[in-house]
C-alpha cells in the first residue's frame, strides 16, 4: 500500500511541478558552472548504496561530506544555493528516486555513503530495514540541528509508530516547515 501511494503521489507531483523543475534547472545553469542535478551515493534500505539526485546548490568543487562537516558550508553555496536549500527545492529531483523505489515519501533520510557513525547506529536499532524517505520524523523535529544520536532516536520512534496516518501527518508537517524554511541552518 505504501509503495503504491508513494508512486502515485510522486507521479502526480512530477506532472504538477514540471514547470517549477524546469525553472530551477534554468536558474542553476544560468548562475553556476556544472550540471543542474547532483547525484550522490546514499545508503538505502538494508544499507545498500544507491544514487540519489538533488538540484545542485553547492559549487562543483565542494568536498563530498555531510554539510555540517564542512568548515564554512555557506562558502560552498552557489548564488542561488541558499534559496534552493531553504525552500527545499533542491530536494525535488528525489521524486525520481521515489518513482524508482529507492526512496519513500516518509522514512529516515538516506545517509551519505561515508556517514559511518550514522549507518552503524541505525543498523544497531534495525532502522536500516526501512526504505529511506524524502522526509521523516527526525526531519520535522530538528533537521540540521539534531545530533546523530537524537536523529536516530526519532527514527526509532518512527520505526515503532509507523502507519499510513502517521506518514500523512509527517508529510503535512513537512510542507508547513518547508514553507516556513524551519530547521535549515545552511
Amino acid at each position: 500500500m505504501k509503495r503504491l501511494f508513494d508512486f502515485g503521489l510522486a507521479f502526480a507531483a512530477v506532472i504538477l511541478l514540471s514547470p517549477v523543475l524546469l525553472v530551477v534547472v534554468l536558474l542553476i545553469k544560468l548562475t553556476s558552472k556544472g550540471p543542474a542535478v547532483y547525484w550522490s551515493n546514499r545508503v538505502g534500505r538494508d544499507n545498500v548504496i544507491f544514487r540519489m539526485p538533488k538540484f545542485r546548490s553547492m559549487r562543483i568543487d565542494t568536498p563530498q561530506v555531510a554539510t555540517h562537516l564542512l568548515g564554512k558550508p555557506d562558502a560552498y553555496l552557489t548564488s542561488i544555493g541558499g534559496f534552493l536549500r531553504k525552500s527545499s527545492l533542491d530536494e525535488l529531483p528525489q521524486l525520481w528516486s521515489i518513482l524508482k523505489g529507492d526512496l519513500s515519501f516518509v522514512g529516515p533520510r538516506p545517509a551519505l555513503f561515508n556517514q559511518d557513525d550514522l549507518v552503524e547506529l541505525r543498523t544497531k536499532y534495525g532502522i536500516e530495514k526501512l526504505v529511506p524517505g524524502l522526509t521523516g520524523w527526525a526531519q520535522i523535529n530538528g533537521r540540521d540541528d539534531l545530533s546523530i544520536p537524537a536523529k536516530v532516536e526519532f527514527e526509532r520512534e518512527y520505526l515503532e509508530r509507523r502507519s499510513f496516518g502517521f506518514d500523512l501527518k509527517i508529510i503535512v508537517m513537512t510542507l508547513v516547515k518547508a514553507v516556513r524554511s524551519e530547521g535549515v541552518s545552511h
